[in-house]
């Protein structure tokens, strides 16, 4: 056992992934007001972890989520296969005119001054139909996944999906997988449905059958319900409010074995300040600081738990996953979309410029 945790040496899947797919309009620097074409990236919190791990980490993986039988689902579909990602889905009928649908996610880049502006389109969103029973996880899990993640984000689609993550997490604790969450906090979606009690119910569920988990203080704060002090206090590269949170939230979940998160100061929106942190096994990781000329800020966190979860799949030190993962994410910044465009060994090559430091 390494890191607390019992990582299986092989399976048809080293990562499985359940959330919810999305396509998010891009039309750059220029604002959508103003904007007169996008790119189209395919993303969602969850598939992006097991896209970067199959496109750059050259990893086995899969993504269990909703599919909407018309055109914007087959492009969705496409980037998926072209990612190398295993789909799992289950399939909904479009009706041609009201749905249900694939997510839409509005978000310009910004640029200097002008931060990015980000806004969705989530209304009939096929996966917040997703419920338990609508995956076939004794067969899944039965192939052999070493590795099984999911997030907060598609928690809060629907009364039903944080139903349907439980579900996965039973199946994946059974078959012997490593369990990993990110909390993902996000109020505007909690609050269509459930508000903030809720959250914390149904996140604390999930969290129990969980073994790693991603979120930074805010997160532990506000989808864990942890005490700590004001979430904008001190710099944000000082890990101390981090690391201070973390006996509270061992205490109250000891089964938590791994907790890992992002520093990030934003000077503007293409100048950065990059860091990692991470609290494994009961000793505490800090991965270098590093000045980013951001092209593209969306992707970055997912990037880092990638890069991390590599490292601990690879059986990689405890300071080198923090630094692969701190690697990557900084690398996602550099490039359009939110996903992945690293290769393993550009990532290795930046990971060696600095010395992640063990605290004792």
């Amino acid at each position: 056992m390494q890191y607390g945790l019992n990582i299986k040496k092989e399976g048809a899947l080293d990562l499985l992934s359940l959330g919810a797919l999305v396509h998010r309009l891009d039309p750059g620097a220029i604002p959508f007001r103003k904007a007169h074409e996008c790119q189209i990236h395919v993303s969602g919190g969850e598939f992006n972890v097991a896209a970067n791990l199959a496109d750059c980490f050259r990893l086995s993986t899969g993504i269990a989520t909703a599919m909407a039988d018309y055109p914007i689902g087959d492009l969705i579909a496409e980037r998926v296969r072209a990612m190398g990602v295993k789909p799992f889905f289950k399939h909904f009928k479009h009706d041609g005119v009201t749905g249900p649908n694939m997510a839409t996610v509005y978000s310009d880049r910004g640029c200097g001054v002008r931060a990015p502006v980000v806004f969705y389109n989530r209304s009939n969103e096929a996966a917040a139909r997703l419920q338990p029973g609508d995956f076939a996880w004794n067969a899944i899990f039965g192939a052999g996944v070493r590795w099984f993640h999911s997030g907060g984000i598609f928690a809060a689609l629907s009364a039903t999906t944080g139903e349907v993550i439980i579900e996965g997490m039973k199946a994946a604790k059974a078959a012997g997988a490593v369990t990993s969450f990110d909390l993902n906090y996000r109020e505007k979606l909690w609050n269509i449905w459930g508000g903030h009690e809720k959250a914390l119910s149904v996140i604390a569920r999930i969290v129990e059958h969980v073994d790693v988990l991603v979120g930074n203080e805010e997160d532990l704060q506000k989808g864990l319900g942890i005490a700590g002090p004001e979430v904008a206090s001190k710099s944000k590269l000082d890990p101390s409010t981090f690391f201070g949170m973390i006996h509270k939230v061992v205490a109250k979940y000891p089964h938590v074995k791994v907790v890992a998160t992002t520093l990030r100061e934003v000077h503007s929106t293409n100048h950065h300040t990059w860091g990692a942190v991470a609290w494994i096994d009961g000793q505490t990781y800090v991965a270098p600081t590093a000045e980013l000329t951001v092209l593209d800020r969306v992707g970055g966190g997912d990037g880092f738990a990638s890069g991390f979860f590599y490292g601990l799949l690879n059986g990689e030190t405890p300071e080198e996953a923090v630094k692969l993962g701190w690697a990557h994410g900084a690398l996602l910044t550099t490039f359009p979309g939110d996903t992945t465009m690293a290769t393993v060994e550009q990532v290795r090559a930046f990971a060696k410029g600095g010395s992640a430091r063990i605290q004792r």
